[in-house]
């Protein structure tokens, strides 16, 4: 695959989307992408994913606001498949055709060389499977078929949704090394996905939605910083807040003997709870990761600490989610 040319960035500004008037399913919604880079695209459902990559691709048409690639609006590119490649969950193929005549068919729409479509195909690793009815196909190669599609025009903006369902162990760990070589070769690359372990494995950055609406942007290590924590299992739970006291730390109790304590390394908690005479019966350091992240900004009911006093009242608290 040749280098990409241009600018590949996507520029999401102000975008909105309310269907029969009252259901508003993106609301002023506003984000950079910026080639090089994979960029995970999250939320719950109905969070307005799915209508937002719909606007950008020029599929839906935007009740206010601007989406571009490279400084124009899709449907303005000259040659967009050469651009944009895209894979969508409601992609579909005509079961009786091959997998290499449905990419040959659609060589022949976006005036791409024939040849191409092998290529792609030895690209994903369908080139033994190319010749069989996609009829035939399991959900796995029906996925690497729809990211064939996607690179048929060698694009540099890649927009995946989903890319990693139906895929097995062995296959998501390929898409992780072909995303990762795709933003390596400077392509702008933006990927809507629920699994939240594979996001964190593959990602450079992060876009978080909710109701529609841009709840955090960034990298995950910045969004994750200062908060991670210890957990403490004790069968006297108080004499551990008792032991904290004065502390500079954030104390949460998620069950009646487990707490989470910000501010202090393990090692600072285990010697706490040594020199007040506190039974452990678990310390163990909490990174707060991706997923933990993503359910902080987005439960719509955020659960209160259960029982104890909370944050240590003798000194600031400090830490916590971003």
């Amino acid at each position: 695959m040749s280098a990409p040319t241009g600018d590949g960035r996507i520029v999401v500004d102000q975008l909105t989307k309310v269907f029969r008037g009252k259901i508003r399913a993106v609301d002023r919604l506003s984000f950079t992408v910026e080639p090089g880079s994979v960029t995970g695209f999250l939320g719950p459902n109905g969070a307005g994913k799915t209508t937002t990559l719909r606007m950008v691709l020029g599929l839906v048409h935007p009740t206010g606001g601007t989406a571009t690639i490279g400084g124009v609006p899709y449907r303005q590119l000259p040659h967009p498949g050469r651009v944009v490649g895209a894979a969508l969950e409601s992609s579909s193929y005509h079961p009786a055709r091959t997998g290499r005549n449905h990419l040959r068919i659609l060589a022949t729409v976006a005036g791409i060389p024939l040849e191409r479509a092998d290529q792609v195909l030895d690209l994903v690793g369908l080139g033994d499977a190319g010749k069989r009815k996609v009829r035939g196909y399991s959900m796995g190669m029906r996925q690497r078929l729809g990211l064939a599609a996607a690179l048929l025009g060698d694009p540099r903006v890649v927009v995946l949704d989903e890319p990693a369902n139906g895929l097995d162990p062995d296959g998501i760990r390929w898409l992780r090394g072909l995303l990762r070589h795709l933003a390596g070769e400077g392509r702008t690359i933006l990927v809507s996905s629920h699994q939240l372990n594979e996001v964190q494995e593959v990602a450079d950055r992060v876009i978080i939605l909710n109701h529609g609406q841009l709840v955090r942007a960034g990298s995950i290590a910045e969004l994750t910083e200062g908060t991670d924590s210890v957990i403490v299992r004790s069968p006297n739970p108080a004499a551990m807040h008792t032991a904290l006291t004065g502390q500079p730390v954030e104390v949460e109790q998620p069950d009646p003997q487990t707490l989470r304590i910000r501010g202090l390394s393990v090692e600072q908690v285990g010697h706490l709870a040594f020199t007040g005479g506190v039974e452990l019966h678990e310390l163990r350091a909490h990174r707060f990761d991706l997923e933990d992240l993503f359910f902080s900004l987005t439960s719509d009911q955020q659960t209160p600490p259960l029982g104890g006093p909370g944050p240590v009242a003798a000194a600031p608290a400090q830490g916590g989610p971003a």
